[in-house]
């Protein structure tokens, strides 16, 4: 039996197929879902799904096994307007800021599924945090994990309290470090190095320190006192960005901060 035997028997209908939509389908698509499972509901679909045996823009079946809402949560009104009473059907939802609430309110006695998923998706490297309603069982959340597995690892929270937080963090996260490789590349530049060499040296740091994070045992304090010489050059450079009043941290903690807050703004707009 696969992973996705009940989906391919049942169908599974995504509503939106931009970058997070797409990344999951061609994740979904190379771990066994049937292309002709798949009914995509999106006006602006991009012509590279067009001829690969998927039900686009048709009347989703019945009785889907998921219902995948990948829209941005300002077109999120519109979108659960459109979409037929649907039973028995899993929802899960990745769109930012939009709550469980919404969706019971637009799916009565529906099982639900809160997903924030980040932009490291696109390469099957992403990272996504995952929350049910009561009545998601923990076959609707394995059901749920196993989906968001297919574009990189998965976390369950404790509480829907956590997701704004999440979204702050690693949802938003990849700009934070995509604007951390913009700002060493510059200084690089300000140093004497030519604009694509200090790019490269800057995004394959980043790159490489990220991956070393990611398998190495040991906490990020650890490996960064590893790489830290008393009186050395790294010292030198870490005195500035360890400033408690002016440094990385405090900095850091605004950011995270301030998209927390935004997160739940949007969510009490709904």
């Amino acid at each position: 039996m696969g992973e996705f035997d009940n989906i391919n028997a049942r169908g599974l209908v995504l509503v939106g197929c931009g970058r997070m939509g797409g990344a999951m389908l061609r994740g979904w698509l190379a771990r066994g879902l049937d292309p002709a499972a798949v009914t995509v509901i999106d006006p602006r679909l991009p012509p590279e799904w067009r001829d690969k045996g998927l039900r686009v823009n048709a009347a989703p079946p019945g009785k889907p096994a998921v219902l995948v809402l990948a829209v941005k949560p300002q077109m999120m009104a519109d979108a659960l307007g459109s979409l037929p009473e649907l039973a028995d059907t899993l929802v899960l939802s990745v769109a930012a800021g939009t709550t469980i609430a919404t969706f019971e309110a637009a799916f009565p006695g529906a099982p639900i599924v809160r997903v924030m998923p980040n932009t490291p998706a696109a390469i099957g490297q992403g990272v996504s945090a995952l929350i049910g309603n009561s009545l998601a069982t923990p076959a609707h959340l394995d059901l749920a994990e196993a989906l968001m597995a297919a574009v990189g690892r998965v976390v369950r929270l404790e509480s829907e309290n956590q997701m704004d937080a999440v979204t702050g963090l690693s949802g938003s996260g990849p700009a934070y470090v995509f604007h951390l490789i913009e700002a060493m590349a510059k200084a690089g530049e300000a140093q004497g190095l030519p604009p694509a060499l200090s790019l490269e040296l800057a995004r394959m740091t980043v790159a490489g320190a990220g991956a070393l994070a990611v398998h190495a045992d040991e906490d990020p304090a650890v490996l960064r006192e590893n790489v830290t010489s008393p009186g050395g050059t790294t010292a030198a450079g870490l005195r500035v960005l360890m400033d408690p009043e002016t440094g990385l941290m405090p900095l850091m903690a605004r950011t995270v901060a301030a998209a927390t807050e935004r997160g739940r703004e949007l969510g009490k707009a709904q």
